[in-house]
């Protein structure tokens, strides 16, 4: 009886220690990431893409002869970059990120004007007309007009093993960005660059 009620009282502490190590594994963990070095889960494109992009650009932008030959600050107004990509990538925060980049770079040489805020601009000008004060009141009709405007595309091309029989698959994603400023009073196109990366992942077939 003694043999029998120590094996059950073992097995009922191994079972009890296999439902905590269990509820344990279940459980969300929480860590903070360093965002100058994100790790890449998969083959596509992420937050360290994005970083490295706009940083490249930016950087190429910033020391061109087009900025170093401006004798004062060089307006520019951005039209976004355009998606042309099998999977959902945000292409504004391409745009927002390479808008602060430049300025930060360029020492604010390189200003921007805020076509996403006109409207706005516009109803508060006309609010501050009929009812700000003459001393507060802002001018009418003193908007700075671009000089350049910076377009873009980001181009995603995929591809992955043929069917064979395997245990794992491996995806190829390409990426390839391009960006231009064109000169608004003559339509050409005054600077262009284009920055690429590829990266491949391996993935078993049969996993959780």
């Amino acid at each position: 009886m003694k043999g029998s009620a120590s094996k059950v009282i073992a097995l009922s502490a191994i079972g009890g220690l296999l439902v905590l190590t269990g509820c344990a594994m279940f459980r969300i963990k929480v860590q903070d990431k360093d965002v100058e070095n994100l790790p890449a889960y998969d083959a596509t494109y992420g937050a360290q893409d994005l970083r490295n992009l706009a940083e490249k650009v930016a950087s190429s932008i910033a020391t061109s002869d087009l900025i170093k030959n401006q004798a004062g600050n060089l307006i520019m107004i951005i039209y976004g970059v355009q998606p042309r990509t099998t999977t959902f990538v945000d292409t504004q925060a391409m745009t927002d990120r390479l808008r602060n980049t430049l300025m930060q770079k360029s020492g604010n040489k390189i200003q921007f004007v805020n076509e996403s805020h006109r409207q706005e601009v516009m109803k508060e000008q006309g609010f501050q007309a009929m009812t700000a004060t003459d001393d507060t009141r802002v001018a009418i009709g003193k908007q700075l007009g671009a000089k350049y405007m910076l377009t873009g595309a980001l181009i995603e091309m995929q591809k992955q093993t043929g069917r064979q029989v395997r245990v794992s698959k491996t995806e190829l994603v390409y990426y390839q960005l391009t960006i231009e400023i064109t000169d608004l009073e003559t339509g050409i196109i005054a600077w262009s660059t284009q920055e690429e990366f590829a990266r491949a992942a391996r993935q078993p077939l049969i996993g959780w």
